[in-house]
């Protein structure tokens, strides 16, 4: 979250340009300083120089008449740049030079008249009697110098100030593109991914909006690709529920009326064999009929078993739903040996997840009974922190999951596999055989009671 003060890139590159730009005038104000200096001092000793070399005429002058130094010296008044007084023998002050008009009452600031004050010798010249004393007076020059100085400074503080805002506005400009990637970047919080930036002519802008126009229609076929995926796997969820209920439905119909029927036939069959003991004919065909529709209930019982789910376990009691199913398998092929090794699971699954796994491993036994032609078959139930691996392997003939095939069994448990985000391989080993390889992650919430069924004998 971007804090309440939080100063604006606009603002910051101004603010940077301003800096720059007044350092650069104060450091031309040190220089401006430093030639100043030097101008005062060639000024004021230019002065005090043909102010001297006058004196000197003049005290040459006082030898013959002293008095009318001093007067000729007060009728001169004020020499440019300088301070004259007049001492007798004594030490006496006699005279000194008036103030200065110009600019009368005002002087620099303190410190910038120690700045820019050269450092200049006061002259002494001997006058008969008098001594005349010479004392150079920079104050002038250095007030000049800090007018000078106060109207750069204004018209420098008005420059700055126009250069803050024209480079404001002009990265304002620049940055202008920036504020339509925030939009942009606001809509893809949202999870919409239809806007897209244009070129603005600036290098680094114009990349930095070619990278959010790839990432976003990425990211927007992914949003699509994954659309299709919820309802794929929604159609795949709702069509499997579809099957359970067909199935449960015809083995209700098979078990209602065919085993009816079959019974009815039996118990026919075993009264014509009753009463027909002493005729051979008659009573073989009736116990031709007996063998015949035991058949047909054993067969009957085998499809009820592969159609009904299994019954209800308690508490999600997957590891014991599938250790029975493999008992039970083992008992229908007792020439192939079944070996399985379940891990405890402690958790508490939901139906959907516990039918998928043993869908899962019926299929696989399923096939291992039909089509591998093996004598043996190992099944592992591993659990895992963040899902369980089921592996089934047994030492038939072997499948190649290459080679393409019309079985609705692998179609349907890799649509299982799917519909829980799962992995499915099928591999030969080298060693023979086939292994098939589950791996489910679990489930993040649990969306129906907990429970699992496996399958027993019908009665």
């Amino acid at each position: 979250m971007i804090a309440k003060h939080t100063p604006r890139l606009r603002d910051r590159i101004s603010l940077l340009i301003t800096a720059v730009a007044a350092l650069l005038i104060l450091l031309s104000s040190l220089g401006w300083a430093r030639a100043t200096r030097e101008a005062i001092h060639e000024e004021v000793e230019a002065a005090a120089r043909v102010a001297e070399q006058w004196l000197t005429v003049l005290a040459g002058e006082a030898l013959i008449d002293p008095e009318g130094l001093t007067a000729r010296l007060v009728a001169v008044g004020r020499l440019r740049a300088n301070t004259l007084e007049i001492l007798d023998t004594s030490g006496t002050l006699l005279y000194r030079s008036p103030e200065p008009t110009y600019k009368a009452g005002r002087h620099a600031p303190a410190w910038f008249a120690a700045l820019l004050t050269p450092e200049l010798r006061e002259r002494r010249l001997q006058a008969g009697t008098r001594t005349l004393i010479l004392r150079p007076d920079a104050s002038r020059s250095v007030l000049d110098a800090w007018d000078e100085l106060m109207l750069i400074a204004g018209w420098a503080f008005g420059l700055l100030l126009l250069l803050w805002l024209v480079a404001g506005w002009a990265i304002a400009r620049m940055l202008a593109p920036l504020a339509a990637l925030e939009a942009a970047l606001a809509r893809s919080a949202d999870g919409a991914f239809d806007i897209r930036l244009p070129q603005c002519g600036v290098a680094e802008l114009d990349r930095l909006a070619i990278s959010y126009n790839r990432l976003a229609s990425q990211l927007d076929c992914s949003l699509l690709r994954n659309a299709r995926l919820e309802q794929d796997q929604a159609f795949t969820h709702a069509l499997n529920a579809r099957l359970e209920e067909e199935r449960r439905q015809l083995a209700r119909e098979l078990h209602d009326e065919l085993g009816q029927s079959i019974t009815a036939v039996r118990a026919i069959a075993g009264a014509i064999a009753q009463r027909s003991a002493d005729q051979p004919g008659l009573y073989g065909n009736a116990q031709a009929i007996l063998a015949m529709t035991g058949q047909m209930q054993d067969g009957v019982r085998a499809i009820l078993h592969r159609l009904r789910r299994p019954n209800m376990q308690p508490a999600g009691r997957l590891g014991q739903a599938l250790a029975d199913y493999c008992a039970h398998w083992a008992g229908l092929y007792p020439a192939i040996t079944l070996n399985p090794k379940l891990d405890p699971i402690d958790r508490v699954l939901g139906e959907d997840y516990c039918l998928t796994v043993l869908r899962l491993l019926q299929e696989s036994l399923t096939n291992v009974a039909r089509h591998a032609g093996a004598d043996r078959v190992d099944v592992h139930l591993h659990a895992e922190a963040d899902r369980l691996r089921l592996c089934v392997r047994d030492n038939g003939r072997g499948f190649d999951p290459s080679l393409s095939t019309e079985r609705f069994g692998l179609a349907g448990m890799r649509e299982r596999v799917a519909l829980w985000h799962g992995e499915l391989s099928i591999v030969r080993p080298a060693s023979g055989g086939t292994t098939v390889q589950i791996s489910l992650p679990w489930p993040q919430q649990v969306r129906t009671a907990p429970s699992c069924r496996a399958p027993s004998p019908l009665s």
